[in-house]
């Protein structure tokens, strides 16, 4: 029978999204390894997850050159050996830094997957942290980052954090490209024997886990040593400033970040209000888009966000503007928030919100990649794999009436920090 192709298709939104869970398996040093099995293709992906990040670091620059620099030398492999063997299985190799962690992971087809383990293990295990790479990733990042601080955005988005938390704050704290000269192999092999362990990390594996699989990414990890866990440092008090300014002579656009403080994933309010955060500026057809793109016409984009860390959360908006629209574009994002305080959000309005977020939750949990970073979200964070449902649930429960009083709460104009770097005053 053929279809009928003159008549769309019924929406259907689905109740749940069915994320699946992992199986735990504590390995002989302690750490924890999760599998989470998919059959539906013939790949896998290994995730190894420490807390390692910049926020776990006493000097400048060494937990990113740590994490960086796994892949640069070993006791067997040069780095060009590294990136050949890997090449010629076609295996992807990654590495991401935030604030609180590190995570290493490779990508693979599962036939090639013993060829794929050998090499991470040369990686994770036997570093070396050769002087020269050293030298030369050094000498690369000080020039990167002087070309990234020539753009307003990233000098918005150091400003941004550094307003938000404090300048000294390790959320919020940049350092002189010159610190990366400081950089020795003496302190990065410090730094990974510190951090690297069992205790101190966990292992997550998605795709075609075969019983092998499973005995060969369980017998890496447990080759690392137990160590034991890096004591939680010590924060200093957050020293937020209510607006900021930076001069970019030359700039033909302004960037601006606004935002402010809020809570973990933890806190009640957190999904509804992701609801409210992306009805204000979460999604193309937003409010903030409609008003500074499409009615004014003084942006490209801009975006607004719940930015989740280990130990604080935070909203913000970001967006570049032309230069003569900063101060008007600054006034109509906070109009926007007294609209959403002021003003029940539409009910056409939500229910197309519910459905955005609804499916981009299925988009994020299609596939085994996307599963296994949700499956790290929700390790770090204390949930379950039915946190994906119930998030689902409370986006559909969502009220307007339940969203205007958030926003009465939660958008108080005195509560935001308000940062520019442009031209001008």
């Amino acid at each position: 029978m053929k279809p009928d192709r003159t008549r769309q298709p019924a929406l259907v939104i689905p109740d749940r999204v069915g994320m699946p869970g992992a199986t735990v398996h504590t390995l002989a040093n302690g750490m924890e390894l999760y599998a989470v099995q998919s059959t539906a293709q013939h790949l896998l992906r290994v995730s190894f997850v420490f807390r390692a990040g910049s926020a776990c670091q006493s000097h400048p620059f060494v937990a990113s050159a740590t994490a960086n620099l796994l892949g640069e030398g070993t006791a067997r492999y040069t780095a060009a050996g590294i990136a050949d063997r890997l090449d010629f299985y076609g295996s992807y190799y990654d590495v991401s830094l935030d604030r609180d962690y590190a995570v290493v992971t490779v990508c693979c087809l599962s036939k090639f997957l013993p060829q794929t383990l050998e090499v991470l293990g040369q990686m994770l295990l036997h570093p070396t942290f050769p002087e020269a790479e050293l030298r030369t990733y050094a000498d690369k990042r000080k020039q990167q980052l002087a070309v990234e601080r020539g753009k307003v955005s990233f000098r918005a988005r150091e400003l941004f954090a550094a307003s938000l938390f404090g300048p000294e704050h390790p959320y919020g704290v940049s350092y002189d490209a010159a610190r990366y000269d400081e950089l020795t192999p003496e302190l990065l092999r410090d730094f990974y024997a510190r951090h690297y362990t069992a205790a101190n990390g966990f292992v997550v594996a998605s795709g075609r886990i075969t019983p092998a699989a499973l005995k060969a990414i369980g017998a890496l990890a447990a080759g690392l040593p137990a160590g034991s866990a890096v004591p939680v440092p010590v924060f200093p008090a957050v020293a937020q400033v209510p607006e900021a300014f930076a001069a970019q002579p030359g700039a033909v656009q302004s960037a601006i970040r606004i935002g402010r403080r809020l809570f973990t994933r933890d806190h009640p309010d957190f999904i509804p209000m992701q609801v409210l955060v992306t009805v204000l500026g979460g999604y193309f057809g937003s409010r903030l888009v409609a008003n500074l793109r499409e009615e004014r016409g003084y942006t490209y984009g801009v975006f607004a966000a719940l930015v989740n860390l280990d130990r604080e959360g935070y909203m913000a908006i970001a967006t570049e503007v032309t230069a003569d629209a900063t101060d008007d574009a600054v006034a109509q994002v906070f109009a926007e928030m007294e609209r959403l305080r002021t003003e029940p959000v539409g009910d056409e309005e939500l229910e197309a919100v519910r459905n955005i977020m609804t499916g981009e939750v299925m988009r994020l949990v299609d596939g085994p990649f996307g599963v296994a970073d949700v499956t790290i979200e929700n390790i770090q964070s204390g949930s379950g794999p039915d946190y994906v449902d119930r998030f689902v649930a409370a986006v559909r429960g969502v009220t307007p009436a339940q969203l205007q009083e958030l926003a009465r709460r939660w958008f108080d104009p005195a509560a935001f920090t308000t940062v520019v770097v442009g031209p001008g005053k």
